[in-house]
């Protein structure tokens, strides 16, 4: 009895809990097409002519979009007074009533995007006058000049966030932001902006994220918004990114000038907490190299700055940008797609945190590797598609990669790497030397070889699990050149005779791959068949593009999941193996390209109905002279085929075997009737003399 108390009250709450959970799958209900879930109402794509006035009066969010509303009279939204968040994306709004926010005092989310509010917009703008407490509005895709923004957003000092996407502004003036000192973020993109007036964002104290992307500004220069933390300018007509010179400290923490036409490297503030640096696509070098000058004072360019009466000089040094810039708290600098020919000395040093580098489709030529250079900090760097023939490591230097972990060096000029640069690169998982002339070191190299490298050695890299070697040249592999690692995924695509038709230089590595391509290697099975029943673990394996006659063999290897064996020499379908492993593990099988036989293809239809085969519609085989899709073979092919399948040789010889008994016995028959006759003529012609 004295646990009667305790099971009442755990009674009593289980109830509770099921009365709440009952109330609140009835609240998700729908109404005249609207859906009801506790105090928000979506009623978006229901083809309403106007704002339904049967909901729960005390809902908080309204969502109304895509509804060809068109106009917002002053009473559509009276009989609900408590709304909080109003979405009327996408209505084919013109109109809003001056009056139809008067009762939503609680309003804080409005969107409008994507509506025609161009046509009335002094009357939006005095209906939006009345809601002080409005926090973000917005109003992208509207057709919206500078003019009608600056009246629509007058008078709301509450807004936090701002959307003007997708108008067409193109000029911002001191007062189109006035009086919004609580602003956060502002969303300009995509408009026609080519110039912006040194005090537009003055009175913006409070702002921190700012997207200028896809817009026509020329230059920013004596750039000042020291409280901003997001800045985004892509996809403009840059030539130019000037910080302010003042030694004030700068909160940006990201800054995008990607897809610009930027000549240099921007100058950054000298004091700022930067971490993510965007410059890719855009014509950037460093040219100090290209002029004959020792003295500073023949590399530097004068701005001149008009601002109404005042006047401002800038003088900076176009050769060093970097040099005066902040850049320690730097940890991703994106600069591909530019035209940098070289890397300045002590250009990396200025970046102690940087951990992410990516500086392909460049102009490098040789990249000089030097104590803190890079910084042990990095993790990736990408050097693909350039002009890089050499890598200089400092002499005695090891252990500079000691924290990389992805390295991309394809598409260049290598015909090696530096002897030492994966010396203590305990940490690097992936590399990349695609499309580079190499060879791989028949053994191990001496840590101390002198001369330029001309061989790459991958041996005892522990951490090395993806290594891409496609299309390097690589000479036939001597042994196991990958000993010593414990890759998961190996590339050798595209190196003709790499394997000298075997795969038994793979051996050692078998049991860890998982992801294996093989593609245009050169591999036929005219003298063994390929057998990979080592690779225990393999899940994607790339033979196209070879010799091959026959399938290979997977033993009782259950880890294969794709397969692909097009443009190789396959005349028939081993139906047994082919449909035990596809039955048994194999996800995705590619066969087309292959010069089948229709007659080798027997049995075809169990296969039919398998969605394994990737490219089943594509498979096509040889039928006399002609070409036919495997799926559209005839149904009297097979019958033809089992005559094909006879002995033909036995075939003619039936065949013809009456014909010549008939034959010879037509010659015996004329050769006894004209016998004397035959004789007598031709011993009458010829007067052959007698002995009698």
């Amino acid at each position: 009895m004295e646990f009667l108390p305790l099971w009442l009250c755990l009674g009593f709450h289980f109830l509770t809990v099921a009365w709440r959970n009952g109330s609140g799958t009835a609240a998700a209900t729908s109404q005249g097409g609207c859906k009801l879930l506790g105090r928000v109402a979506d009623c978006q794509g229901q083809n309403l002519a106007s704002v339904p006035d049967n909901l729960p009066s005390h809902s908080w969010t309204l969502i109304l979009d895509t509804n060809p509303l068109k106009t917002l009279w002053n009473h559509s939204l009276q009989p609900y007074p408590l709304l909080e968040s109003l979405s009327l994306h996408s209505c084919h709004l013109e109109r809003i009533g001056r009056h139809a926010f008067r009762e939503q005092g609680h309003l804080r989310n409005l969107g409008l995007a994507d509506n025609c509010l161009s046509e009335n917009y002094k009357e939006t703008a005095a209906a939006l006058h009345a809601l002080p407490g409005l926090q973000k509005l917005d109003l992208s895709g509207n057709s919206l000049t500078e003019d009608m923004v600056a009246l629509m957003l007058q008078n709301l000092s509450s807004l936090e966030a701002v959307s003007l996407a997708r108008n067409t502004l193109m000029r911002l003036d001191d007062s189109i932001f006035e009086g919004l000192e609580h602003l956060r973020e502002l969303d300009l993109q995509r408009n026609y902006i080519f110039e912006i007036e040194g005090g537009a964002f003055v009175g913006l104290t409070e702002l921190r994220h700012l997207n200028l992307a896809y817009n026509n500004l020329p230059c920013i220069v004596d750039f000042s918004l020291t409280q901003l933390r997001f800045l985004n300018v892509s996809y403009n007509i840059l030539e130019w990114f000037l910080a302010a010179r003042e030694e004030v400290a700068f909160e940006l923490e990201m800054l995008d000038l990607s897809h610009n036409q930027l000549l240099f490297f921007p100058l950054l503030p000298q004091c700022s907490k930067l971490h993510t640096l965007l410059l890719q696509d855009n014509n950037m070098g460093f040219y100090r190299d290209l002029y004959n000058t020792s003295s500073s004072q023949d590399m530097v360019a004068q701005f001149l700055l008009v601002d109404g009466n005042v006047t401002n000089i800038t003088t900076v040094n176009l050769w060093e940008e970097f040099a005066s810039s902040d850049l320690s708290a730097l940890r991703s600098l994106d600069m591909s797609q530019n035209q940098f020919q070289y890397l300045p000395d002590g250009f990396l040093k200025k970046m102690p945190s940087l951990s992410h580098l990516n500086l392909n489709q460049n102009c490098l030529r040789m990249l000089h590797i030097q104590e803190h250079e890079p910084s042990g900090a990095l993790t990736e760097l990408d050097l693909s598609h350039n002009q890089l023939s050499e890598l200089r490591l400092a002499p005695g230097l090891t252990g500079c990669l000691r924290g990389l972990r992805l390295f991309n060096l394809s598409s260049n000029q290598l015909l090696g790497v530096p002897t030492g640069l994966f010396a203590n690169a305990s940490n690097i998982t992936t590399v990349d030397m695609s499309h580079n002339q190499l060879s791989l070191c028949p053994q191990p190299a001496p840590l101390d070889g002198a001369g330029p490298p001309s061989c790459v050695d991958f041996r005892n890299m522990a951490s090395l699990k993806s290594l891409f070697l496609e299309g390097c040249g690589l000479r036939t592999l001597q042994d196991c050149p990958f000993q010593g690692t414990s890759l998961t995924h190996l590339d050798l695509s595209g190196n003709w005779g790499v394997l000298n038709g075997s795969i038994s230089p793979l051996q050692d590595i078998a049991p860890t791959l998982q992801v294996l391509s093989l593609r245009n290697v050169g591999l036929s099975s005219n003298f063994m068949e390929l057998d990979f029943s080592g690779f225990g673990n393999l899940r994607h394996l790339d033979l196209s593009g070879n010799s091959l006659t026959s399938f290979p063999r997977f033993g009782g290897s259950l880890a294969l999941r794709t397969l692909d064996l097009r443009r190789n020499s396959l005349t028939a379908l081993p139906q047994r193996a082919v449909t035990e492993q596809l039955l048994r593990s194999l996800w995705t099988v590619y066969l087309s390209q292959n010069p089948y036989d229709c007659c080798g293809v027997e049995g075809w239809g169990a296969l039919e109905h398998l969605k394994t085969i990737a490219d089943l519609a594509m498979v096509t085989c040889n039928l006399s002279t002609k070409v036919i899709r495997v799926m559209e073979l005839p149904g009297g092919v097979l019958q033809d085929c089992k005559w094909e399948q006879v002995d033909m040789g036995l075939f003619y010889l039936v065949l013809i075997l009456p014909s010549c008994l008939t034959l010879l016995v037509a010659c015996a028959i004329i050769f006894l009737t004209f016998k004397k006759p035959l004789f007598q003529v031709i011993k009458s012609r010829c007067h052959w003399s007698s002995i009698y």
